[in-house]
């Protein structure tokens, strides 16, 4: 508070008013003098609480239809004034109240961006004089609000006597700086979004460090108004020590796999089996669906028993103590198999209790909403990656696999109405979503609801064949019966007739290569049925 300044004074504006009676309420009871613009004005005066309208001080009400409202010399001379005698003596000089505290709110540019609002509407709703507030309110150094949650906080610091007052009055200032940042970010990318780019967010979380010991400043963070029910924001960890770097890059790694999964299942067969996930380093190891919880858990850990060790693990139901006694010791031979994650849509506290590992080294996480997946669940946002001064962006994967599409055409076999044709296309189905989300070039193998064999990262298509099949074999399975899926076309026959002597029954891939006859030719000798989709519409490259 300024010398010889007996009450400190307060602005008030916001477009949400809910809760503002009570906020206005506890700083008139700390004996804080109100100013306050328009609608919130009356809000506070109907409450019973005394406020001035901020046109005494600028001498006028708002004009332009109320565009133009607190937009002025004098608040803002009041709000920039620093700490100094000669700027406090020419405010009182100009009949200028310095201004202690800025309590503002934005209107909501993104709600209607993002409904679609005509551009008429989202210019009513592209605010000026709220960032304006805010950003000068943080340069003064004042006490600034810029979100609702943040009111209950400030009276209590407030009536605790201001501790920490530098330190407090500086997180302030920096959310609304946030805050005015991504507000401007997103009228940017609105008005020219080939042009603008970029990511506002908050940390959310800090790791001890990145991919490797060595590799400091570790954080994850993300958009605080992210309304994406799977948002990493909106994942509780409830078990264990901090999640690593690495932890959450294969936490998003699953859900690539687990929502396509689910939107391939939703779109075709009109319902969402019950999937189990299991990821090393990136890659999806192991994979199952089911009618049942427990099968589905079981044929996930028995497609690699080896690489699944120290895994993570997603899965779309809630986890009770049947189902972790299975995450431990299926197919471990009396054994307890060591996790780093499991993401469920829940858990049972006995479930939590048994799944807890010495030292905290298995992290729980959960999140409701993967229990609720369905062909909306694709991430929509676009997806970016940094390279050296810049990152390169691109729409996301949200392509899925439909086998009604008119472009999908079925070779090799006379009759794709035989028996298991269902059965074949739900393997072709989960082939293809865990594929397409693992790193190309990538080959991989199900059979009856279960992966058996992930050929990933290969540079050649042939090798990512042999590769599968050798993971497979690894493993202890059969591919006889099996079906496949390449994330691209065969640039030659060699990759495909190399799964044909394997005994796979059908493959998936793009077609688009100058030898396609050739492939067809060569799968029709072997009795391999052959679905094929234009390159430019179904390749998978993914995280290359």
């Amino acid at each position: 508070m300024m010398e010889n300044q007996v009450q400190p004074n307060a602005l008030i504006s916001v477009y949400d008013k809910t809760g503002i009676e009570e906020f206005a309420h506890g700083l008139a009871d700390l004996g804080w003098k109100i100013y306050a613009s328009g609608g919130t004005a009356q809000a506070i005066k109907k409450s019973g609480v005394k406020v001035t309208d901020v046109s005494e001080l600028v001498g006028g009400q708002a004009i332009l239809g109320h565009r133009v409202v607190t937009l002025s010399r004098e608040i803002h001379a009041g709000i920039l004034a620093d700490n100094t005698k000669q700027q406090a003596a020419e405010l009182k000089r100009l009949g200028i109240p310095r201004i202690d505290l800025v309590c503002v709110d934005m209107y909501p540019l993104t709600e209607a961006i993002n409904n679609g609002a005509p551009e008429s509407e989202i210019i009513e709703k592209t605010d000026v004089g709220g960032p304006t507030l805010l950003h000068a309110a943080a340069k003064g150094r004042r006490i600034v609000l810029s979100k609702p949650s943040q009111r209950q906080t400030v009276l209590d610091w407030l009536k605790a006597g201001r501790p920490n007052e530098q330190q407090f009055i500086k997180s302030l200032a920096a959310a609304a700086e946030l805050e005015v940042a991504r507000y401007i970010l997103e009228s940017a990318k609105y008005l020219n979004g080939s042009e603008a780019f970029g990511f506002i967010g908050n940390q959310i979380a800090q790791a001890k460090y990145g991919e490797n010991p060595w590799q400091g400043g570790a954080g994850l963070y993300a958009r605080r108004s992210d309304q994406d029910p799977l948002s990493i924001a909106n994942f509780a960890q409830v078990g264990g020590t901090g999640l690593s770097y690495n932890n959450y890059a294969d936490i998003d790694r699953l859900l690539q796999t687990i929502t396509h999964i689910a939107a391939g299942f939703d779109k075709n067969f009109n319902q969402v089996p019950a999937i189990a996930l299991g990821a090393k380093h990136g890659n999806v190891c192991g994979a199952a669906v089911s009618e049942n919880p427990d099968e589905a858990i079981k044929k996930m850990l028995e497609g690699d028993s080896r690489a699944i060790f120290g895994g993570c693990v997603m899965i779309n139901f809630a986890v009770d103590e049947d189902e972790a006694n299975l995450l431990l010791e299926h197919a471990m031979n009396g054994g307890k198999r060591l996790l780093d994650v499991v993401a469920a849509a829940d858990f049972t506290d006995k479930a939590m209790e048994i799944l807890q590992r010495r030292g905290g080294k298995l992290r729980l996480v959960k999140n409701s909403a993967l229990g609720q997946l369905n062909q909306k669940s694709l991430d929509i946002a676009r997806r970016f990656r940094y390279v050296r001064g810049g990152v390169l962006a691109q729409q996301n994967y949200d392509f899925v696999l439909d086998f009604k599409s008119a472009e999908l055409e079925k070779a090799s076999q006379s009759s794709f109405a035989r028996p298991g044709l269902a059965n074949e296309e739900k393997d072709m189905l989960l082939a293809w979503a865990i594929g397409s989300t693992s790193n190309s070039n990538t080959i991989t193998l199900v059979k009856n609801g279960m992966l058996i064999g992930n050929g990933v990262g290969q540079q050649d298509r042939v090798s990512a064949a042999q590769l599968a099949l050798k993971r497979t074999r690894d493993a202890g399975h059969d591919t006889d019966g099996a079906v496949a899926y390449s994330d691209s076309f065969f640039p030659f026959p060699d990759g495909a007739e190399t799964l044909a002597k394997a005994g796979i029954k059908a493959i998936f891939a793009t077609r688009g290569s100058v030898n396609d006859h050739k492939v067809v030719e060569a799968l029709k000798k072997a009795g391999v049925a052959f679905y094929t989709l234009p390159d430019a519409t179904a390749r998978g490259f993914y995280a290359h």
